[in-house]
């Protein structure tokens, strides 16, 4: 019996082995796509307010970076959000590059409105797994808020334009806790359902560990048939960049190949005081994905020019490990 009990512990070990690197293997012959919030997540949560003239700079450093996708302001309130209150302003002054997406991210009619008049390319909406967490970050229950984005989902696309999803707490909430991947990967598959063409899943407090990622990409994929490439991952550091990096790199593993980052590693989640450092850097992403010999088209000390750049007007340390092994 323990013969036999070892023998498929060996067998198990070897398919999971060869399971990791034909899916490793996979992603080499693809891009990996990297969706920069710097100027989005990371700057709204930023107490420093910036000058429309510096957000647009930083943008069009991002440009320069061979970044695809750039995720470049919010259409919320001014009450609620007042680091981005320029959001009109600062879509019209970039200068925009061919083949580059500049995104928005939406709360609602009236946000979508203002994405349109300026010209975005995509819009984003937000929710999240828990109860509690939804009230407090956008003031209103679960139901509420997916009553709030159909409208938007409709309106976007009758403009043609393409909607991402964010949904916050899918491994972990500061208020409820754990979070079981079956709630979150429920979630995950509604969003697109209603007409997201992919969903960044957010770990808000860095609770995720590489078995919690692989088992919530697993529920989502083998339970729910999500497709691995209508998922994204994206994770806040609460110990200088090696938890996220290791979570990230064992999603690559699960199969994923679009990671959210933040340049700098500036932002974070206002409402993970003390629990989650911040987004994970832009340059550590990078840097670790060239050692894994993945492509991103990514210029890494263009980046870190980026990053360095934000970080002296914020008047912030780059907390990139990149930035320190440049020093």
């Amino acid at each position: 019996m323990l013969m036999y009990f070892g023998t498929i512990c060996i067998f198990r070990s070897i398919i999971n082995s060869q399971i990791k690197f034909y899916r490793t293997l996979s992603n080499q012959s693809k891009i990996i796509k990297i969706v920069e919030v710097a100027p989005r997540d990371g700057l709204q949560n930023e107490k420093k307010i910036l000058s429309s003239a510096d957000k647009i700079k930083f943008i069009d450093k991002l440009s320069d970076t061979g970044l695809k996708y750039i995720e470049a302001t919010s259409f919320v309130s001014a009450e609620w959000i007042p680091q981005l209150a320029d959001g009109f302003e600062v879509m019209r002054g970039i200068n925009r590059h061919e083949g580059i997406i500049y995104s928005a991210l939406v709360p609602n009619m009236t946000g979508f409105k203002k994405a349109l008049d300026c010209q975005v390319d995509e819009i984003a909406v937000f929710g999240a797994v828990s109860e509690t967490f939804c009230k407090k970050n956008i003031n209103c229950s679960i139901e509420d808020s997916f009553k709030r984005f159909t409208p938007v989902i409709e309106a976007a696309k009758k403009a043609n334009l393409r909607v991402r999803g964010y949904v916050s707490c899918i491994i972990g909430c500061p208020y409820e806790g754990p979070i079981h991947p079956r709630k979150s990967a429920s979630i995950i598959s509604r969003m697109l359902t209603m007409g997201c063409y992919e969903v960044s899943l957010g770990d808000t407090i860095g609770s995720g560990s590489p078995d919690s990622w692989r088992t919530l990409i697993n529920m989502c994929y083998q339970e729910f048939g999500i497709p691995l490439s209508k998922m994204a991952v994206h994770c806040h550091d609460i110990s200088g960049g090696a938890a996220a990096i290791d979570n990230i790199e064992a999603a690559l593993e699960m199969g994923i190949t679009t990671i959210d980052s933040s340049t700098g590693g500036i932002g974070g989640c206002p409402y993970a005081d003390g629990i989650a450092r911040g987004n994970v850097p832009t340059e550590d992403v990078i840097h670790k994905l060239n050692q894994l010999h993945l492509n991103t088209g990514v210029d890494v000390d263009k980046v870190l020019d980026a990053g360095n750049f934000i970080c002296k007007i914020l008047n912030i340390q780059n907390i990139s490990r990149y930035a320190s092994l440049k020093h």
